[in-house]
């Protein structure tokens, strides 16, 4: 169940306090103005709530806290430009509200906030462009947008956060190429930009950040093969580059991969047979070539190095040949989509 009711006002009396978390209870309404006497708190937690209202532009006076949580909630209004006064600040969390309003308005004075370490403005109703100001957080790790309305095209200044290990730009308006710069940023885990309108080729720079864990570009327009370097991403878990116009043969190379769960690269335009090496996988899980041009034989191994495999998408692609026999081993399977390949003949 949970604490309900509001935040007692009188709670503005604890002078001392240096940490509240009030996160993952029933709270509801404003927080009241009083929060700002208590000068002393260095991390406020009211995550998952129901806390609603603007966030005070007074919590700015709070200049040594160091960590402030409100996710999911229902906030609403601007962000504060008062928290640039949060000199300390290391972990802002906002996200799942319903906060607005212009980015470089609003949040361009980031900038001042040097010891941030992590921001967290995914699930709000924020547009405009992403500022190029977001490059003076020189202690960046952590920079999480998904899910908002910022436009534009992503600023080159992006690649100075050399500390970044996790970029999530997904589900916005962004526009244009993907800057080289990105590639700068070597401590990289997880790069994520599905669902944009971004166009032109990946650039050959991103297959250098060895570091990678997740590489989510899928629903976009981009364009171009899928280069032999992405062999280079041994780290990588998650490849998902579906449903844009990616072209040529689906590289050898990808069978380097040997922590991959997840290929998932339907609706593009590749062409070739499927490379040999992926069936030595024996992390995967998903394996999702729908609607290509796939041609050619599965791999005869197919069923002898995938022993998690659970699902295999080849629907709409112009395999042929016969069903090879191992794929009886596969003991995980529980999807095996071959329909569409008019030239595929049955075991």
């Amino acid at each position: 169940m949970g604490l309900t009711g509001t935040i007692p006002p009188q709670f503005g009396n604890l002078s001392f306090l240096v940490s509240l978390d009030l996160s993952y209870n029933n709270f509801q309404g404003e927080l009241p103005p009083e929060f700002t006497r208590l000068l002393r708190l260095r991390a406020i937690d009211l995550s998952f709530n129901f806390l609603s209202g603007q966030t005070p532009q007074l919590l700015g006076d709070l200049e040594d806290l160091r960590m402030l949580s409100l996710e999911n909630n229902s906030f609403s209004g601007f962000i504060p430009s008062s928290i640039s006064k949060m000199k300390n600040l290391e972990f802002l969390n906002l996200k799942y509200n319903n906060l607005e309003g212009n980015i470089p308005i609003e949040i361009a004075t980031l900038q001042r906030l040097k010891q941030l370490q992590r921001l967290g403005l995914s699930s709000n109703m924020l547009s405009g462009e992403l500022p190029r100001s977001i490059s003076e957080c020189a202690q960046l790790q952590v920079l999480l947008l998904f899910q908002n309305n910022i436009v534009g095209t992503i600023p080159r200044e992006v690649g100075n956060l050399l500390l970044l290990q996790y970029l999530d730009l997904g589900q916005n308006r962004l526009e244009g190429t993907i800057p080289d710069e990105i590639g700068h940023l070597h401590n990289l885990k997880e790069l994520r930009m599905e669902q944009n309108a971004l166009t032109g080729s990946i650039p050959l720079i991103i297959f250098n950040i060895s570091s990678l864990e997740v590489l989510s570009m899928w629903n976009n327009q981009l364009e171009g093969p899928l280069p032999k370097k992405v062999g280079n991403l041994t780290m990588l878990n998650i490849l998902d580059l579906a449903n844009n116009t990616l072209t040529g043969v689906i590289p050898d190379e990808v069978g380097n991969l040997q922590e991959l769960v997840g290929l998932t690269l339907y609706l593009n335009n590749f062409s070739g047979s499927i490379p040999i090496g992926i069936s030595n996988i024996s992390t995967l899980r998903a394996i999702s070539l729908t609607n290509n041009h796939i041609s050619g034989k599965l791999p005869s191994t197919i069923g002898k190095g995938l022993p998690n495999v659970e699902g295999i998408y080849l629907f709409e692609n112009n395999i042929n040949g016969v069903l090879p026999c191992s794929i009886s081993n596969l003991s995980k399977l529980a999807v095996l989509e071959l329909g569409g390949n008019v030239q595929f003949l049955s075991l």
